[in-house]
């Protein structure tokens, strides 16, 4: 089993030994034009083509395994999830024959709720900016008998979100510097985990929303910071706060958290689908937005992973970003 603390680079090896044959191992993308505007080499891991469109399935179906393995192995699981945990949630537990319920916010992108309930989970509504999402999915657990897996405050989900950039760093080699999203904290830990094993030279850079700067906040105050439910259209950030696990391991290993606003986001996710022809959603272009934002003055001449996210937006959705925006 998992640690229940802080994850270990084992705990991520053996992880990628459950998800071997059931994740996709996604490819390393490139862009000359990219490497030309940031002076830089530049390696995107591209986990929009990940199962369900995100990298969330990897942490979900490491932690449903466990349960799945426990000689206590409960009913079925619950979780909390805006979009993309809930729809790794779902497909995970209909591979492992687990019955699956999903709180998620009424104001959850359509897809990505069309999506979780194609895969079989049953879902409850609830409104993000009245209620509590984890002391409801904590009373269905309770309810029904459920393990409850939250979306990235859980050690196993932590170390299977770390299969990801172990797999980047397999690929490519040593990194100057990786970019990662920051909503919860369970990619960048268990990313920053790898990196320290596998790049122990490689700086960890998180990048959060303007509006949802909690991480920032906390590793500056050098405690958990809470926020209000952040107004921003990377709607997989909007966590008002980082948790107990995750931080633990930011505050070792991550060496700087930066912020870019939705403008930004729109403006990366065009050009990603401009030069790379990637379909990436908001919460998915943090971590190129940051790196974009950054530039050539600290890039120039240095080795850069960038982590896609996900990429579950629609197409009509996109273009409505970009006309608002201008882009």
């Amino acid at each position: 089993m998992t640690s229940e603390s802080a994850i270990s680079y084992e705990d991520i090896a053996r992880a990628a030994e459950r998800l071997a044959g059931v994740a996709n191992r996604t490819p390393v993308i490139t862009s000359r034009r990219t490497d030309a505007l940031l002076g830089c080499e530049l390696f995107f891991k591209p986990e929009n083509l990940q199962r369900t469109g995100a990298f969330k399935f990897r942490g979900a179906y490491n932690a449903l395994s466990e349960v799945a393995e426990g000689a206590d192995a409960a009913e079925g699981v619950v979780a909390f999830s805006s979009g993309n945990h809930a729809q790794a949630v779902a497909l995970a537990a209909r591979l492992l024959g687990l019955p699956a319920t999903i709180v998620m916010p009424h104001d959850a992108p359509p897809g990505k709720r069309t999506a979780t309930e194609g895969y079989g989970a049953q879902i409850v509504l609830y409104d993000r900016y009245t209620e509590d999402r984890a002391e409801i999915a904590a009373a269905i657990a309770n309810d029904l008998g459920y393990t409850l897996v939250p979306p990235f405050n859980h050690a196993a989900v932590m170390a299977g979100q770390g299969t990801a950039g172990a797999e980047l760093f397999a690929d490519v080699g040593p990194l100057d510097y990786l970019y990662v999203c920051l909503g919860g904290g369970g990619l960048i830990s268990g990313c920053a985990t790898a990196a320290r094993h596998l790049s122990p030279d490689c700086e960890v850079i998180g990048v959060e929303p303007a509006a949802g700067n909690d991480g920032q906040l906390s590793l500056q105050a050098g405690e958990l910071v809470s926020i209000p439910v952040p107004d921003t259209i990377a709607d997989g950030a909007q966590i008002t706060t980082l948790g107990g696990k995750t931080f633990e391991v930011i505050q070792r290993l991550v060496s700087e958290i930066i912020t870019v606003d939705d403008a930004q986001l729109v403006e990366a996710m065009d050009w990603m689908l401009q030069t790379t022809k990637l379909l990436i959603e908001p919460t998915g272009a943090l971590a190129i937005a940051g790196a974009l934002s950054e530039g050539a003055d600290k890039l120039a001449g240095k080795r850069v992973g960038v982590i896609l996210s996900g990429g579950n937006i629609s197409p009509t959705r996109l273009a409505q970003l970009l006309v608002e925006n201008r882009v």
